[in-house]
């Protein structure tokens, strides 16, 4: 299988891309970079490309390169975002719009030409990264952009699962709880980071889903949430 993962820099997207290589499958790596940016550093998958997710023509014409260049992609894993803090006195219109953009534009400007592409062959998975705030609102006290942007996650699984009705592509969601990342234990120090998830089990659970015995399920949401 060839497998496109976006963020593959970060800590999730590189556990992902990890966990499908070493089954033996073909990985891309598709990374954030915008002007002024240093370049993506050598690694070991078999791809690496970096482009401004935010840009949806040159997002949509690097898949196309990729299709083109590796025949299908047959599973991508968007793992693109970031968060940000802040309540609804903090949030002006500019910050929802960085909040929306970088994980709402960067996941639609990637999973739309996925997803048509995996239409054309009737098969495929996509997963993407939802979050527990943006799964209910009332968690999203104190990080309102984060929320709104990231509930839009779960909108846009239900439709393209609508949409793919009847076909063998799948949208997933992840909805993970506190990642055991070097960046959250700094943040957290005091915390118990055995209740947290850790990246590898995560990539495991993805890779498990895109085996043939996960192939009847339909619409899932993965809460993998630990014990935090």
């Amino acid at each position: 299988m060839t497998i496109l993962v976006t963020g593959s820099s970060g800590n999730l997207g590189r556990a992902v891309a990890d966990r499908f290589l070493s089954a033996g499958h073909t990985v891309i790596g598709l990374d954030m970079v915008r002007e002024g940016t240093p370049p993506l550093l050598e690694s070991p998958l078999s791809k690496s490309v970096g482009v401004d997710l935010g840009d949806e023509a040159a997002t949509g014409a690097v898949i196309d390169d990729l299709v083109k260049e590796f025949g299908a992609i047959d599973v991508a894993v968007l793992t693109a975002g970031g968060f940000a803090m802040g309540s609804l006195a903090d949030t002006d219109a500019a910050s929802m719009k960085q909040q929306y953009e970088l994980n709402f534009g960067t996941a639609y400007n990637t999973a739309r030409p996925i997803f048509l592409h995996m239409m054309g062959r009737k098969t495929g998975r996509i997963f993407l990264v939802g979050s527990r705030p943006g799964s209910d609102m009332q968690m999203s006290v104190g990080m309102t952009a984060y929320g709104l942007s990231k509930s839009l996650i779960f909108r846009l699984a239900e439709l393209m699962n609508a949409e793919a009705k009847g076909t063998g592509v799948v949208t997933t969601v992840i909805v993970p709880g506190i990642i055991d990342t070097p960046q959250n234990r700094a943040a957290m120090p005091e915390a118990d980071h055995r209740t947290w998830m850790d990246p590898g089990q995560m990539a495991e659970i993805i890779h498990f889903y895109t085996t043939p015995a996960a192939e009847g399920l339909r619409s899932p949401v993965l809460k993998m949430y630990n014990n935090a």
